[in-house]
């Protein structure tokens, strides 16, 4: 048997700015919505541009720096994997949603905090939260279960990794 691999890189803008919720434990979560565009030429060689929407879910302090950096319409690269969630509605009909569970977000655009949608601020040392990497690139553990009542694996960036 083959192994599998479930990785998603996606550029695109958000649809909605994100609303940021706190699971009981106090982890932070919030749903975007992100907009993708394909251009293509069709059979009659026009060039056609094709958007997807795409649901994707963020965690911790990814989360949070999405609430208080980005807003709709802003440009962002996500990294995660896909996820499929399945229900049953009141009237029994079963239902199936794929999303994307963020691992890395990084930040697109000017940071004049314009219309770009970029970091803001001029970026002291003390001003970037704790998991910053490179540039504007935010990575979290991803949370063991992704159902909105189970938080993410304890622990984060190694202690001996320096914030810069």
């Amino acid at each position: 048997m083959a192994a599998s691999y479930n990785r998603v890189i996606l550029l695109g803008n958000l649809t909605r700015d994100p609303e940021i919720r706190y699971t009981p434990s106090g982890t932070a979560v919030t749903d975007v919505g992100l907009a993708v565009k394909d251009r293509r030429k069709n059979s009659e060689g026009q060039w056609v541009d094709e958007t997807t929407y795409v649901d994707v879910t963020l965690w911790g302090r990814t989360a949070e720096v999405a609430g208080e950096y980005l807003s709709k319409g802003s440009p962002v690269l996500i990294e995660g994997r896909l996820k499929l969630d399945s229900w049953e509605t009141g009237d029994g009909q079963k239902r199936n949603k794929l999303r994307v569970v963020c691992e890395r977000m990084q930040m697109v655009g000017s940071r004049g905090g314009g219309a770009g949608g970029g970091a803001g601020g001029a970026g002291g040392g003390s001003a970037r939260p704790p998991q910053q990497r490179n540039g504007d690139a935010y990575s979290q553990d991803a949370p063991p279960e992704d159902s909105y009542g189970a938080p993410p694996a304890a622990g984060g960036t190694p202690e001996d990794e320096i914030p810069f």
